[in-house]
C-alpha cells in the first residue's frame, strides 16, 4: 500500500518502474522498438544500429563520469580493445558472437582498471590527461602490433550468426545490438538503485566526506572503471561485428570527446541523459546533412557550405551547455513537470 508517493519498502523503492503508468509506457517502447524494423528502410536501419552502440558505450561513460565523477577521454581505446578482442577471436576461433562480446568486454575491462589506478591520485583534468595518454598507447598497439591485429591494414570480421543466420545486414544485426543495448541499460539502472551505484554517486559529489564515512575511494574507483571499460569493450564488439571492418583509425581521440560531448549534452548522471545524448550526437549531423541536401544549391555551392554542418552542430552543443548545463534529460523532466501541473501551473 502506498502513502501518496511514499513507499513502505526497500524493495519497493529501489523498483525500477514503481508505477502503473512508467510500465504502460516501457510496454509502449518495447512494442515500437519492436515494430520499428518493419517499418524503417535500410537507411534509418543502420542509423538505428548506430545509435544503439553508441548509446550502450556513452552508458559506460557516463556511469564513471556522470555517477563517479571521473573524467576519461579513453572510451574509443576501450572501444577498440573490445573490437580487436571480438576479430581476433572470430577470425581464429571462430567463436560464436555471445562469448566474443563477453571477451571484448572483459578485455577493455582489465585494461581499464590499469587505467583507472592513477585515479586515487589525480582526478578533472589530470586524469583526463592519463585517459588520453591511454588512448595514443592503444592507438600505438593496434597500429604496430601487426601480428595481431593487421597493423595500419586492420582486420576484417565476419558477420555475426544466430540460429545459423547470418547477421549480415542492418534488419538482421538490428536484433543483436537492441537488446544487448537494452541489457546494459537496466544494468546501469539497477546498479545505481544499490549500495555500489550510491557508493559512486558520494564519490562522485564529496569524496573525502565518502571516505570517511567508510567509502573505500580505490576500489570503488577501479569498479567504476572496469564495469565502465566492459560497455565500452561490448560496444566496441558490436561496431566490429556491425562494420566488419577496423582499423586503428576506426577509434581516434576524437570519438572519445564524441563520447564526452553526449554524456554532457544528454545529461550527466542519468541514464536517460545516455540515450538522448547518444541520439542527439548521432542523428543531428544526419539531419543537418538532409537539410542541406533539400536545399536548392548547386554542387559547388554544397561543397563550400559544407562546413556549416559543423559550425551549426557545435553552436548547438555551446548552446546547450550555456542555458541548459544539465542537459537534454533535464528539459525531458521540466516538460514532464509541466503536463504534471497543467492546467494548474502559473
Amino acid at each position: 500500500m502506498r502513502i501518496g508517493a511514499a513507499k513502505e519498502s526497500y524493495a519497493a523503492d529501489a523498483a525500477l518502474f514503481d508505477t502503473p503508468t512508467q510500465r504502460a509506457w516501457a510496454t509502449i517502447l518495447a512494442v515500437l522498438l519492436v515494430a520499428f524494423p518493419f517499418a524503417a528502410n535500410e537507411y534509418w536501419l543502420y542509423l538505428a544500429c548506430l545509435v544503439a552502440i553508441n548509446i550502450a558505450s556513452a552508458a559506460g561513460l557516463n556511469l564513471l563520469t556522470g555517477y563517479t565523477g571521473l573524467v576519461s577521454l579513453g572510451q574509443a581505446a576501450f572501444m577498440g580493445i573490445g573490437a580487436y578482442t571480438v576479430a581476433v577471436l572470430q577470425a581464429r576461433f571462430n567463436l560464436h558472437f555471445l562469448p566474443n562480446l563477453l571477451a571484448g568486454g572483459a578485455a577493455a575491462m582489465l585494461c581499464g582498471i590499469l587505467v583507472g589506478l592513477p585515479s586515487l591520485r589525480v582526478k578533472g583534468l589530470y586524469l583526463a590527461i592519463a585517459t588520453i595518454a591511454a588512448g595514443v598507447l592503444a592507438h600505438f598497439i593496434f597500429s604496430h602490433w601487426t601480428a595481431v591485429t593487421g597493423g595500419t591494414g586492420g582486420l576484417t570480421v565476419k558477420p555475426a550468426q544466430a540460429f545459423g543466420i547470418d547477421l549480415d545486414n542492418s534488419f538482421r544485426f538490428y536484433w543483436l545490438v537492441v537488446p544487448v543495448t537494452v541489457l546494459l541499460l537496466v544494468g546501469v539502472a539497477n546498479l545505481m538503485r544499490t549500495r555500489i551505484g550510491r557508493a559512486f554517486i558520494a564519490i562522485r559529489d564529496r569524496d573525502i566526506s565518502a571516505e570517511v564515512l567508510g567509502i573505500r575511494l580505490l576500489p570503488y574507483k577501479l569498479l567504476s572503471f572496469a564495469i565502465s571499460s566492459f560497455y565500452a569493450g561490448v560496444a566496441g564488439g558490436l561496431f566490429a561485428y556491425f562494420f566488419r571492418a577496423i582499423t586503428p583509425e576506426s577509434f581516434p581521440l576524437v570519438m572519445s570527446i564524441f563520447f564526452l560531448a553526449a554524456v554532457i549534452v544528454g545529461g550527466m548522471g542519468t541514464v536517460l541523459g545516455s540515450i538522448l545524448g547518444a541520439v542527439f550526437m548521432t542523428l543531428v549531423p544526419e539531419v543537418l546533412k538532409l537539410v542541406m541536401g533539400w536545399l536548392p544549391i548547386s554542387g559547388n555551392t554544397a561543397l563550400y557550405l559544407s562546413p556549416v554542418r559543423t559550425i551549426v552542430f557545435g553552436a548547438l552543443i555551446v548552446l546547450f551547455l550555456i542555458f541548459e548545463p544539465h542537459g537534454l534529460a533535464e528539459l525531458w523532466h521540466r516538460l514532464r513537470r509541466t503536463f504534471h501541473l497543467w492546467p494548474f501551473r502559473t
